[in-house]
């Protein structure tokens, strides 16, 4: 065999990164979990049983359906099934649900419900599972409309998980420019951008979010509102990633690579774009993914407050707003699940953070080249 065949072709900087990753448990977990999140968010028409408006007054508050398996009266083995619910009311006049045994619902697989548009393009009213009515079935509980918790869990993930991502591609590339103009041209430009941060940046995070929100109109559609806290996160986030990319730029401009670059005529966005930003990689990646969750946290601490985006349409915030109450909460525990799927998210994205800084570590590269 000759010589070039036994030569390995060098690691690129993805191989590199992805092996090292891989031996990270937490963080291979924590990336495990969020491609099911927003799998389950792409999917949500027909992950869940009922649409995110489907109400039921006569089941408010209803507790989180128990799935049988066994009945030795009705001879069924292995094949899901809930008891039909009857509704009682104590001395207070509480609400008490209690199973039927003399009603059997089975659950269906791939069965006819709510239509919907699969993707948002084709027409389509199949859903993985489902029970026929009077009868239903709510995982995570219901709300105090009747609607099925589980179903608008999924909805809202569209909302929370999607804001995030958006916001902060659109805030990062306005940091990634500016930052990179700043840091390559000084002078008056890199005083003026430097001050403009500095002012986004000394004013709370949260306050700035309420100020900008109340200069708009309280009562405009979700998807307005949508757009609107996409572009109130991504106008406050870019501040603090131009900082520390203006002085990696600061550094880069002056290798010798961009010398020669700039000594054989190429144009300033060339350089800055094509040699001088992509070596500021490593850190975009980490800090964008770090910075995800403070997106997720922002949006659900508008719509917790009524400031988000409103009712009938989910997110995780706007789902939190029945737990503001302590006696909803002592009574219907369930109701804090949107909560928890906020906080698995939020940690996840930190874990896998803190997993991509360990592995685009530029000195355990070195090393590892050395060695």
């Amino acid at each position: 065999m000759n010589k070039d065949q036994n030569l390995r072709r060098p690691e690129t900087l993805l191989h590199f990164t992805w092996g090292r990753l891989k031996k990270n448990k937490i963080a291979i977990l924590s990336l495990g979990i969020l491609i099911l999140f927003y799998f389950c968010a792409i999917f949500a028409d027909f992950i869940s049983p009922y649409s995110f408006d489907n109400e039921e007054r006569e089941f408010s508050f209803c507790p989180p359906t128990k799935v049988h398996f066994f009945n030795l009266k009705k001879k069924i083995f292995f094949r899901p099934f809930i008891y039909g619910i009857k509704l009682e009311f104590d001395k207070y006049y509480r609400r008490i649900y209690k199973e039927d045994k003399e009603k059997i619902y089975f659950v269906k697989f791939f069965a006819k419900g709510d239509s919907y548009k699969f993707l948002g393009i084709f027409k389509f009213d199949r859903h993985l599972f489902l029970v026929e009515p009077p009868a239903r079935i709510y995982i995570f509980g219901a709300d105090s409309r009747g609607r099925d918790l589980f179903s608008r869990i999924l909805y809202g993930s569209r909302v929370s998980l999607s804001i995030g991502l958006i916001g902060v591609f659109i805030s990062f590339f306005i940091g990634l420019f500016l930052g990179g103009v700043s840091g390559y041209y000084g002078g008056r430009l890199d005083n003026f951008i430097m001050r403009l941060t500095e002012m986004i940046m000394m004013i709370p995070g949260f306050y700035l979010m309420l100020a900008l929100r109340a200069a708009f109109p309280p009562h405009i559609s979700s998807l307005q509102v949508y757009l609107l806290l996409v572009c109130i996160f991504s106008f406050i986030g870019w501040a603090s990633l131009a900082r520390v990319i203006r002085g990696l730029v600061l550094t880069l401009k002056e290798r010798d690579y961009v010398l020669a670059a700039k000594a054989l005529g190429l144009s300033d966005l060339r350089i800055i774009s094509r040699h001088i930003l992509p070596h500021t990689l490593s850190y975009t990646i980490v800090a964008i993914c770090l910075s995800i969750p403070g997106y997720i946290l922002g949006e659900a601490g508008l719509s917790l407050l009524g400031l988000g985006i409103q009712d009938p349409y989910a997110s995780w915030g706007n789902l939190l707003s029945e737990a503001m109450g302590i006696i909803n909460i002592r009574f219907h525990r369930w109701i804090l699940a949107p909560g928890l799927f906020i906080f698995i998210t939020v940690l996840a994205f930190n874990l896998l953070g803190d997993g991509l800084r360990d592995a685009l570590d530029p000195l355990m590269k070195e090393q590892k080249i050395k060695i």
